[in-house]
């Protein structure tokens, strides 16, 4: 519940700065510059969502990077590779088991919200988790819900069934 409410809030903050009266167009009004409609947009869910995810993708990543050992980097560095050869023959496949972490923890959250989109994009953009938020509320058809919520279910478990199976090890080395 704490972290849902994180959640809601920062959304929150996000409609209170887009929204016609809200920060963003008071600052334009602000240098005589024309407003901009920046509520109910794909762009605005597009932030949103960014904004909410993004520190899912960044700590898994971020926390395979630290453990990389500066001796392999001098060790290239030594051996005649420039930056980008280091990057793309030692740090990016180093990196792999965090991209691969940070892929699955935004995927499912993100398949399934539907907060963002009803607050920043204005019920005008449907989600998948927005078509089946209104089927249980607003139809009050159930077994329609269901059925999609079984559906998103199967389609998240065999994504992440293709990710295990080419991740043997489980380090992400595979890809």
């Amino acid at each position: 519940m704490p972290m849902w409410m994180n959640f809601l809030l920062r959304t929150i903050a996000w409609q209170n700065l887009l929204e016609k009266n809200g920060v963003i167009n008071m600052i334009l009004r602000f240098f005589h510059l024309p407003e901009q409609a920046l509520i109910n947009t794909p762009y605005a869910i597009i932030l949103g969502m960014v904004y909410n995810f993004l520190p899912f993708m960044i700590l898994p990543i971020y926390n395979v990077l630290s453990k990389i050992d500066k001796d392999v980097l001098f060790a290239a560095r030594d051996l005649g590779a420039n930056t980008i050869q280091t990057f793309s023959k030692i740090i990016f496949p180093l990196s792999i088991p965090g991209i691969i972490s940070g892929i699955t923890m935004v995927f499912v959250p993100s398949l399934t919200t539907f907060v963002i989109s009803d607050l920043l994009g204005g019920s005008k953009i449907l989600l998948i988790g927005n078509v089946i938020e209104q089927e249980f509320k607003q139809g009050s058809n159930w077994n329609v819900g269901s059925g999609l919520s079984l559906v998103l279910m199967i389609f998240i478990i065999a994504s992440m069934a293709i990710i295990a199976k080419y991740d043997k090890d489980g380090e992400g080395t595979a890809f």
